[in-house]
């Protein structure tokens, strides 16, 4: 086996061995699954002694939820079993990646609680490597240049049942073979002119192996090469020699590179290089979401969202805008667990560990998104006071804070209603209900535009019930949430939904688009909305607990003068409750 590490590892893995098979286990935390099982067996049988993984995003674009799984097992995996996993970007596609992607890998990385420390790599550092390999196949007669255009290629592949025609150019010479590959380096021919391929098997069953392209030319400045190269490694050729060229011991990946790892092995038993382990699972699908780079492209450029970190959007930097806290992501993950099998996970269980976490971390604050005025006729017009409001139930140490009590009042809109039906317990003309951690009142009078819409409503208070207790021991059937009037700081409100109204959004019927699944609901902007004081004082990014509302973070867009609040999830799956009436 020729050693090819990177120079900055130092990793001994031993040959290959059908003795000692054994299913050993560590003693880390962590469900018991396929993927740890085997990197547990490989260190017990002593076929590795350093475990290293890898992390190889394209930097074409944003990452997304699915992303997240992948890094929850890369990173997981190698820290469980007291190694590393490298962060390696597989840039080999000139005209797709830009550094803007790069960066915000890195900083997705970083904010979902994963670090590679020195451990980052591209496939652009193995241009110079990659090409040699090249070389050594066409020397020893098991790659070609081929001068057939990309369709060209295509259609002579062949099918399931019937096998691919051998190109012409397959009966080329060694000394042909490599001349052309210099010259097609040196930028001698121009784009689509020529390709290197594989020379294996056109009629073998596995389609993968019917002389897949190696390289193919392009006259594109990289973002990190500049214009030192014309021409650049196809994704299976560059992947699997970095894996063996950085010494990693398990290539964890999705499924659907199953049938790319005969290739992969092809590779290396011809190379003679690293043995890398490549072990599929199964990606996480995630009901009402895309996570397909085309189609969220394509909802930015047709104008459907606002952008990669629209607050919609399941790329990690849109879940970050809309307030998605990363321990729940990875908490989501962690339980799902790993499967061989694909499946769609409900949507409804992400929200419930979002739910879950806020609900421990989150401080209490009162908004009114739906306001109308209520004034305390019986309270003094000059009198204003301060009332002790929990900061967060669920945390002791968390404290109070203090939020302002006057005369006048916003309560939600949803919370009256003049002609309440039987379950209706909140407030009401005639009906006593309490104020959170401030009186009872009691509304006495309606008051109405011309239109006939109620605009303010005219109530009492027992000032004996400050607190929220009457001495008397009467109870009352509802509690709501308030901001003072004279103190309340005017806030946007944007209450995003799921972006899709359907389960799998690219379930379409014939004639039909999958943009045709989007949900018209999924963005209402409320531009009236007042919040207490403490609420308008957080920074961008925080999050909090409206009470009785949902879970809100304060978006980028905030000024000064008017904070922008994204709800993030809301108190209880309403969604699901909705879809399910009827059935």
């Amino acid at each position: 086996m020729r050693a090819v590490f990177h120079p900055s590892l130092h990793l001994a893995m031993k040959p290959m061995t059908d003795k000692n098979e054994t299913q050993a286990t560590t003693e880390a935390e962590g469900p018991r699954n396929f993927l740890r099982d085997a990197v547990a067996a490989d260190l017990a049988a002593g076929r590795i002694t350093k475990v290293i993984t890898r992390f190889p995003p394209e930097p074409n674009g944003y990452l997304h939820i699915g992303h997240a799984k992948a890094m929850c097992i890369d990173f997981g995996i190698a820290d469980e079993f007291g190694g590393f996993c490298n962060l390696r970007f597989d840039d080999t596609n000139p005209t797709k990646e830009e550094q803007e992607y790069v960066d915000a890998i890195r900083t997705d990385i970083r904010w979902l609680g994963f670090d590679w420390g020195s451990h980052e790599h591209f496939a652009s550092d193995y241009f110079e490597q990659l090409y040699e390999f090249a070389c050594e196949l066409i020397g020893k007669g098991l790659a070609y240049v081929d001068d057939h255009s990309a369709d060209e290629i295509r259609s002579h592949r062949g099918t399931l049942t019937e096998a691919g025609l051998e190109s012409p150019c397959r009966t080329r010479s060694a000394a042909d073979n490599l001349d052309l590959f210099r010259r097609m380096r040196v930028g001698e021919f121009a784009d689509g002119a020529k390709v290197l391929r594989a020379k294996i098997d056109m009629a073998a069953p596995n389609l993968m192996m019917r002389d897949p392209v190696l390289y193919r030319i392009r006259h594109a400045e990289h973002h990190r090469t500049g214009t030192a190269w014309c021409i650049y490694p196809m994704y299976d050729w560059a992947h699997g020699q970095s894996d063996a060229i950085e010494g990693v011991t398990h290539s964890l990946c999705d499924l659907a590179y199953e049938i790319h790892r005969p290739l992969y092995d092809w590779f290396i038993a011809n190379l003679g290089i690293f043995p890398s382990r490549q072990i599929e699972f199964a990606r996480g699908n995630i009901t009402y979401t895309v996570t397909s780079k085309r189609r969220l492209l394509q909802l930015i450029e047709t104008g459907r969202v606002s952008g990669w970190d629209d607050p919609r959007m399941p790329t990690l930097c849109g879940l970050r805008r809309r307030g998605v806290p990363p321990e729940a992501i990875r908490r989501f993950w962690k339980d799902v667990g790993v499967a061989k099998r694909e499946n769609n996970i409900e949507v409804g269980l992400l929200e419930y560990y979002m739910r879950n976490h806020l609900n421990k971390v989150a401080p209490r604050v009162m908004g009114v998104i739906n306001p109308i005025k209520l004034t305390i006729t019986n309270y003094p017009e000059d009198q204003a006071e301060e009332l002790d409001a929990v900061n967060n139930p669920e945390d002791a140490s968390a404290g109070t804070h203090k939020v302002p009590f006057g005369r006048q009042l916003w309560i939600e809109a949803d919370d009256f209603m003049e002609d309440p039906p039987k379950k209706f317990f909140r407030l009401s003309p005639g009906r006593e209900v309490r104020l959170r951690y401030a009186y009872f009142i009691t509304c006495n009078e309606v008051v109405k535009d011309e239109a006939g819409k109620v605009v303010e409503l005219l109530c009492t208070y027992d000032p004996a019930t400050k607190g929220g207790d009457a001495p008397d021991g009467r109870k009352v059937k509802a509690t709501l949430h308030w901001v003072s009037a004279a103190h309340a700081v005017p806030v946007e409100v944007r209450l995003y939904d799921r972006l899709f109204s359907v389960e799998n959004p690219t379930d379409v019927a014939e004639g039909q688009d999958w943009l045709d699944n989007l949900n018209p609901e999924s963005l209402t902007v409320l531009s009236t909305c007042f919040v207490e004081p403490v609420a308008g004082q957080l920074g961008v990014g925080s999050t909090c607990q409206f009470e009785r509302l949902g879970y809100f973070c304060v978006d980028p867009d905030s000024t000064a003068s008017k904070p922008v609040f994204n709800r993030t999830v809301t108190l209880r799956d309403a969604w699901t409750k909705e879809q399910t009436k009827g059935r």
